[in-house]
């Protein structure tokens, strides 16, 4: 690590922060995103125009970061980029933790005065060792203290979790900020570090794998400065903790997008994937899948098998969640013997199919009898033939009859949260109905707010299980 663990806790942890330039015109972006930090807020300006408005704000101003009385642990520059580097000689004269240096025009640009420019900065702030997030970047969020990239971002308890994001990217930085707490994926801290001409994603992995409150570190990257020593940070923190990497520019097209947008090299995808699974981490190739494996790593349930235990509600629904299972990369074998003869007990095999998946509408009544659905589920969880399992819970058919009869859905959740507590198996769940989506959602919400891991969809449900298994098979040396 290019920097000391204490520069980064101080920087991820700040109490006194200082937003240098922002303006009306902007929108006040950086003032109004941490309006809600718990520690204290300086605004450091000079334009008399803009002044009474941040005032107004109930902001502190200064004229100049050196007339901040107290110690700054981090600050947001966002100034024109011919006199960056003059404020941020002011921060290191000040000695501020970590800057964060939101200005773009650099080398992203390819334009000789922006690459100057950056040389510059990059220079004085490694003669100075200070830590300089970015440029052209949106920096530092930690929703537990209300330190946020951006406004109208989560904050507090709502929020806060043990996800690690690293970005190169503002626009998904924020989007994940955003999007995650409502998924049931809360943020532990997150940074978007854009050109990073001083840290990079090599120095953020490796802070947060070292970082107590973050368990699982999901990342979008567009390209490395430094192949080598950014797998070898990788393979040392998916050692220890999981790792999921969303890269941007597979395609030829991307490739040629990358570097316009933060001047990072572009590697072949073939080499990216090859990299990534000799490092023992996880490759996604998007935010939706970044966000499912993170939430199954996060539910804490591993398995190294590969054979899955299917059930659903009738029988087109469960043709395509074995389809989605098969094509992920996991097995749909027949059950043990042990397990049928206990089906045989009460399974209906009319209008249900009594094999794997098991087609059980009849049995379980559409939702309605939650002792058979908690039967069947935990025939699949003794079986010693399964490994994962999946339900599909028919709530396109169902969702009626759960609006009208809450306390039905009420039971059949608890069902669900009883069998995802005891079991030791990975238990995806998944639950949609495109004619009431909102119903739907709100179904979702209520099983992932209670622990279940929920999904829109048999083939997000199958991915997410699959690259988990991947995972805790690469941890367990198993081929």
């Amino acid at each position: 690590m290019s920097f000391s663990r204490a520069q980064f806790e101080r920087a991820f942890n700040p109490r006194v922060v200082a937003v240098i330039g922002d303006k009306q015109m902007n929108g006040f972006l950086w003032l109004r995103a941490l309006q809600q930090f718990s520690g204290k807020l300086y605004s450091v300006q000079i334009d008399p125009n803009e002044i009474p408005l941040i005032e107004a704000m109930g902001v502190t101003n200064v004229r100049s970061l050196l007339d901040i009385p107290e110690a700054v642990d981090y600050a947001v520059v966002a100034v024109p980029r011919s006199v960056a580097s003059r404020v941020l000689a002011d921060c290191v004269r000040k000695q501020v933790g970590a800057v964060t240096l939101f200005t773009a025009g650099f080398s992203e640009t390819d334009d000789p005065e922006g690459i100057r420019l950056e040389q510059e900065i990059a220079s004085a702030a490694r003669d100075a060792h200070l830590l300089l997030v970015g440029p052209n970047c949106m920096g530092i969020a930690n929703p537990r203290l209300g330190l946020c990239n951006f406004p109208h971002q989560p904050v507090g308890v709502a929020a806060a979790g043990h996800v690690g994001f690293i970005g190169q990217s503002g626009t998904h930085t924020i989007t994940f900020c955003m999007r995650a707490p409502v998924e049931g994926v809360g943020i532990s801290k997150a940074v978007s570090f854009g050109n990073g001409v001083v840290a990079d994603a090599a120095d953020y992995l490796d802070y947060f794998r070292d970082d107590v409150e973050t368990t699982v570190i999901a990342a979008y990257v567009e390209g490395v400065r430094d192949g080598r020593r950014f797998f070898e940070a990788l393979r040392r923190t998916a050692a220890l903790k999981p790792v999921i990497l969303w890269k941007g520019g597979v395609t030829e097209a991307g490739q040629r997008a990358i570097f316009s947008h933060t001047a990072a090299l572009a590697t072949p995808a073939v080499v990216w994937r090859g990299m990534v699974r000799q490092a023992g981490a996880v490759g996604v190739d998007s935010q939706d899948a970044l966000l499912d494996v993170a939430r199954t790593l996060l539910a804490g349930r591993t398995a190294t098998g590969l054979r899955a235990g299917l059930i659903a509600m009738t029988g087109g629904p469960s043709v395509v969640m074995t389809d989605a299972f098969s094509q992920a990369g996991l097995d749909v074998p027949l059950l043990s013997e042990a397990s049928y003869a206990k089906l045989r007990e009460f399974f209906q095999v009319v209008g249900g199919s009594l094999r794997n998946p098991l087609d059980a509408g009849s049995t379980i009544a559409m939702g309605l009898r939650s002792d058979n659905l908690a039967r069947l589920l935990d025939i699949l969880d003794r079986d010693e033939m399964i490994d994962v399992i999946g339900l599909d819970l028919g709530a396109a058919l169902a969702i009626d009859r759960y609006v009208e009869h809450p306390e039905l859905a009420g039971t059949m959740t608890d069902a669900l949260v009883s069998f995802a507590q005891r079991s030791s198996k990975p238990f995806a769940v998944v639950a949609d109905a495109p004619h009431r989506p909102i119903d739907a959602a709100r179904l979702r919400d209520d099983l992932r707010t209670r622990g279940v891991l929920t999904f829109v969809s048999p083939h997000r449900a199958a991915h997410a299980v699959r690259q988990a298994v991947e995972y805790w098979r690469v941890r367990a040396g198993v081929e």
